[in-house]
């Protein structure tokens, strides 16, 4: 299979590939080259591993509004 490359630079990765990789928009890829010259498309799986803090998101709700801490910041009463 053979894709054209754009005026930017860009290619569209063909559906079967994006596929078989799990490729969705906001997906990294890595291409990679191997000691013979070939050039490899591959997942960047190291931009899929959690931040180690990943478990604690959401943990305290909401949050204060910009509105709230500026009050708090300033003493404002």
């Amino acid at each position: 299979m053979s894709e054209t490359v754009t005026a930017t630079g860009q290619v569209t990765i063909p559906k079967d590939v994006r596929d078989q990789l799990g490729l969705v928009p906001g997906s990294k890829v890595e291409f990679r080259r191997r000691p013979d010259g070939v050039i490899e498309l591959a997942r960047d799986d190291a931009a899929r591993e959690p931040s180690r803090f990943a478990q604690f998101r959401g943990m305290l709700g909401p949050g204060l509004s910009t509105d709230e801490v500026m009050e708090m910041t300033r003493g404002d009463d």
